[in-house]
């Protein structure tokens, strides 16, 4: 073979090498946003969710539990009802795409919640705003690699690094979650802020059917930087793709529903 032949073979089989690798972290790619799609959507339903929670708070000095009815309607709306402690029965939270509402019957007052309240704690609690209204979306807001797998409490999983898009409105700077492979639940998740410190860790236990599938029914939030505390939270029961009305998601009705 001439010298030139030679060169030729070598360039053809290093492109047919870039392509490959082109190939297959394009396959990979798709394969993780897949995975946290699936995984989102057994959480939250294909197409809405309506759920019964009761959360604990854990502090050194003392614990406090707030009841909750909450409702989603794909990545856009959200609606939150406390029913519990009495104190602050009645106080809703919703969400209509890109603007967040909070009810406070207890002061006969409508306020609506700027962006910069997203990492603020809910109601006290180790979970944000951006948790339980779902400002963010992990499937749209992020792009999505495969970090391997690894073992969570006895379950393999897929370890996922979530980053967000620069123009996302996105409270955490990054994500790693560990997703199971058998029945694609969320069994960890740690957040970082945009400096990569790690804020807190959640872990997921107690998996039970729920509506016809199976889910962790209780999630603990860890804070990083406060190992004494923790905040708890208990599915009561949880229903999926429920038949539920636009004109539900509305400052109206959050003034109504029970």
């Amino acid at each position: 073979m001439s010298r030139n032949n030679t060169e030729r073979v070598k360039a053809i089989t290093a492109l047919l090498f870039i392509a490959v690798g082109l190939g297959s972290a394009s396959v990979t790619a798709q394969d993780a946003t897949e995975i946290i799609r699936k995984a989102d959507e057994r959480w939250n339903g294909e197409k809405s969710s309506e759920s019964y929670m009761t959360m604990t708070i854990v502090r050194p000095t003392w614990e406090r539990t707030i009841e909750f009815k909450n409702w989603t309607m794909g990545s856009e709306n959200a609606l939150t009802l406390i029913m519990a402690p009495a104190k602050e029965k009645g106080q809703a939270f919703l969400k209509r795409g890109t603007e967040m509402w909070n009810w406070m019957p207890s002061i006969n007052r409508m306020i609506k919640l700027p962006p910069s309240m997203m990492a603020d704690g809910w109601m006290g609690s180790d979970y944000t705003n951006d948790d339980i209204l779902k400002e963010s979306s992990v499937v749209k807001d992020f792009t999505h690699r495969l970090a391997g797998n690894e073992t969570v409490e006895g379950v393999v999983c897929w370890k996922i690094e979530l980053v967000p898009h620069e123009d996302a409105a996105v409270v955490w700077g990054r994500i790693i979650k560990w997703i199971s492979h058998d029945e694609f639940n969320q069994m960890k998740s740690e957040y970082y802020d945009e400096e990569e410190y790690l804020v807190k860790t959640e872990f997921s236990y107690d998996v039970k059917v729920m509506d016809g599938r199976r889910i962790p029914t209780r999630l603990e939030i860890v804070p990083a930087d406060r190992s004494n505390q923790k905040t708890i939270v208990t599915v009561g029961s949880m229903k999926f793709n429920v038949p539920i009305d636009d004109a539900f998601f509305s400052q109206q009705n959050m003034r109504r529903v029970r």
